[in-house]
């Protein structure tokens, strides 16, 4: 697939939005140097390219008592598309799962990023969720001491 061409004023514009999603057409178009109706213009073509997929507000997990942050790797007794199908079907229902990725060149097939309150909820989760999706047949966690990075912005300087 081709990545979309952008010009130096579509990348300000999605590193604006990068930063604040909620800003308004107005402050956004003063920001990268726009009116209002060019900007917004822009705005809508970069949506309906699926430049920018959807708009989200994050929270901050411990301000909610989320403090738990897990990286579990999954292994699968067997690879074939109907157990990865399952896993991922089931997966995708558990609200406390953030991440799901298909990966290689570890020992798991899966990695997942798990947000919980405390090792209590954790324990229940794997235990009780995890560990009874069939053709699971290993688990690893790791925990998250701190967060050393932590954005969702995508680095848009290779696009230049």
């Amino acid at each position: 697939m081709n990545a979309v061409r952008l010009d130096r004023i579509d990348r300000r514009i999605l590193a604006e939005l990068q930063r604040d999603g909620g800003l308004s057409n107005q402050a956004l178009a003063e920001r990268v140097g726009l009116s209002p109706s060019p900007c917004l213009r822009r705005v809508k073509a970069l949506e309906e390219s699926g430049v920018i997929s959807k708009r989200v507000t994050l929270l901050d997990r411990k301000k909610l008592g989320l403090s738990l942050t897990a990286l579990i790797q999954i292994s699968m007794d067997r690879h074939t598309p109907e157990r990865f199908e399952k896993f991922e079907s089931t997966v995708k229902q558990f609200p406390e799962v953030l991440s799901c990725l298909l990966v290689t060149g570890q020992d798991a097939d899966y990695l997942l990023i798990v947000v919980v309150p405390d090792m209590d909820t954790y324990q229940d989760f794997l235990l009780k969720k995890i560990t009874r999706i069939p053709g699971v047949s290993g688990v690893h966690s790791s925990f998250v001491m701190r967060w050393v990075i932590d954005t969702t912005a995508l680095p848009l300087g290779y696009l230049e």
